[in-house]
C-alpha cells in the first residue's frame, strides 16, 4: 500500500548502482507526463543531520556522481536554490541540491502502468478474487504451485511472485525481516497568488522536520513530517507460521476512509509547517491520512526466492525506496527469476533473518504503535460489527 497522491524522487545516495539507472522517469513515455523535475533540496541544521549530508555527498563523489549535486554551505546559497525558504529560520543549515530530483504524481503514474500492462495482455483480478488467502503447495509442502484467493479462486503458475508491499509480512512468514509501518501526511490549499509563488518550487526535505513540494494542478501542497513511523501490532497468523504471532498489520484506508492520523502527528506536522512554510502556519489542514510501507532492518529491499518454498519469490521491503525505482524494479525481479540478477544486488536483497530490528530499521528510534496513540480512528459506530468479522482489519 502506498500514498497514491504524489511521491518524491531523488537520484543519488543509497544504492548508487540502482540510482544510476532510475532516469526512466524522465524518458519513459509511461511516466514522463507525470514526472516533475523540480529539483530537490536535502537540508538540515542539527549536527547529526549535517553529518548525514556530508556522508551522502562523500558517497556520491566516490561513486563519480559528485557533478550531479551541489553542496550548499550557507543560508544564502540555500535561498538561491529555493527562494521560497527566504522567510524561514534556516540559520546554520547546510544542504545538498539534486538537480535531477523532483516528484511524481503517483496515482496517475500507477494508472499509466496499469494501462501499459493491459496493452501487453496482462490480466488483473480485484476484490475477493484478487485477495491473497494462501499458497498452493506440492504434496511434500516444499514447492509453491500457485495461490488461492479469498473467494476460493486458484491461480496455478510455474513461479509465483508475492509483491504485496506493506501487507507482505501479514500474508506469509518472512521471519520478522520486514515490519509494516505507517507515515502521515496532510494537505493545504493555496490561493492563486500563492500558487504562482510556489510553482516549480523544489522538493524540500529536512530529516529532522519533514518535507513539502510544489502545489499540484489544484493548488494543493502536501506536507509530511519526519519520524520513525507507526506500527499496528495484532495477533495474526501469516501463511507458514504454526500459530498466531504478533505482526504489524496495515489498516486499509479504502475500508476505513474516516481514518486520519494520531493527535501527536498534528503537532509534528504543524512544527514542520512552522519551520519550512511559516507563512502558511495558520492555514487549515485537510485530507489527513496515513500511508503504509514495509521496512527491513538494513533498509535494503527483500527480493529473493523464499527458502522454504521453491518457486515462490518475494519482492518487498520497500524501506522508502521502491517507488522511485518504479521504471526499473520490475526488470530486476525478472532478472532474479531468470538467474541473471547481478551479484551485488542479489547479495543486498537476499533472505537475511536475524540481521537486525526491522521495527527500528536505520531510524533514530523504534516505531510507536498506533494502539498507544489516540486521535486517528474515526470509524462510525455501525462499523463495529463488520470489523469484528474481519481477519485483517
Amino acid at each position: 500500500m502506498l500514498d497514491l497522491n504524489s511521491r518524491i524522487l531523488i537520484f543519488g545516495g543509497g544504492n548508487l548502482v540502482l540510482k544510476r539507472r532510475t532516469h526512466g522517469m524522465s524518458n519513459d513515455p509511461t511516466f514522463t507526463a507525470y514526472y516533475h523535475r523540480s529539483g530537490r533540496l536535502d537540508c538540515c541544521g542539527s549536527p547529526d543531520g549535517i553529518e548525514d549530508l556530508e556522508n551522502t555527498i562523500a558517497k556520491l563523489k566516490d561513486a563519480g556522481l559528485g557533478h550531479t549535486v551541489e553542496w550548499l554551505d550557507t543560508e544564502a546559497q540555500i535561498i538561491r536554490r529555493v527562494p521560497q525558504l527566504a522567510g524561514s529560520d534556516i540559520q546554520g543549515w547546510k544542504g545538498i541540491f539534486f538537480e535531477q530530483g523532483g516528484w511524481l504524481a503517483a496515482a496517475k503514474a500507477i494508472d499509466s502502468v496499469g494501462r501499459e500492462l493491459v496493452r501487453h495482455g496482462v490480466q488483473f483480478s480485484f476484490g475477493d478474487s484478487g485477495t491473497f488467502q494462501s499458497l498452493i503447495l506440492s504434496n511434500d509442502g516444499k514447492t509453491c504451485l500457485g495461490a488461492t484467493t479469498k473467494d476460493g479462486t486458484q491461480y496455478i503458475a510455474d513461479r509465483v511472485v508475492l509483491a504485496s508491499g506493506a501487507w507482505t509480512p501479514s500474508l506469509v512468514d518472512l521471519e520478522d525481516q520486514c515490519c509494516s509501518k505507517a507515515w502521515v501526511y496532510a494537505h493545504m490549499q493555496l490561493t492563486s497568488e500563492e500558487i504562482k509563488e510556489y510553482a516549480d518550487c523544489p522538493v524540500v526535505y529536512n530529516e529532522d522536520l519533514g518535507f513539502f513540494f510544489e502545489p499540484d494542478e489544484h493548488g494543493i501542497i502536501k506536507v509530511c513530517d519526519e519520524f520513525p513511523g507507526f506500527t499496528r501490532y495484532k495477533m495474526h497468523q501469516p501463511f507458514g507460521t504454526p500459530e498466531p504471532k504478533s505482526v504489524s498489520v496495515p489498516r486499509s484506508h479504502a475500508r476505513h476512509p474516516t481514518d486520519t492520523y494520531p493527535d501527536a502527528s498534528e503537532i509534528t506536522i504543524n512544527k514542520a509547517i512552522a519551520a519550512l512554510l511559516p507563512k502558511f502556519k495558520d492555514k487549515e489542514l485537510f485530507n489527513r491520512a496515513m500511508c503504509w510501507c514495509a521496512d527491513t532492518a538494513d533498509a535494503n529491499l527483500l527480493i529473493c526466492e523464499h527458502p522454504r518454498w521453491k518457486n515462490l519469490f518475494v519482492a518487498t521491503g520497500d524501506s522508502g525506496h521502491s517507488f522511485k525505482l518504479l521504471p526499473i524494479i520490475g526488470k530486476h525481479v525478472v532478472e532474479l527469476l531468470e538467474g541473471t540478477l547481478q551479484e551485488d544486488l542479489r547479495e543486498s536483497w537476499r533472505w537475511r533473518p536475524g540481521s537486525g530490528d526491522a521495527r527500528k530499521s536505520r531510524r533514530a528510534a523504534p516505531a510507536e504503535d498506533l494502539a498507544d496513540l489516540p486521535g486517528w480512528k474515526h470509524d462510525p459506530a455501525t462499523d463495529t460489527k463488520t470489523q469484528a468479522n474481519l481477519t485483517v482489519q
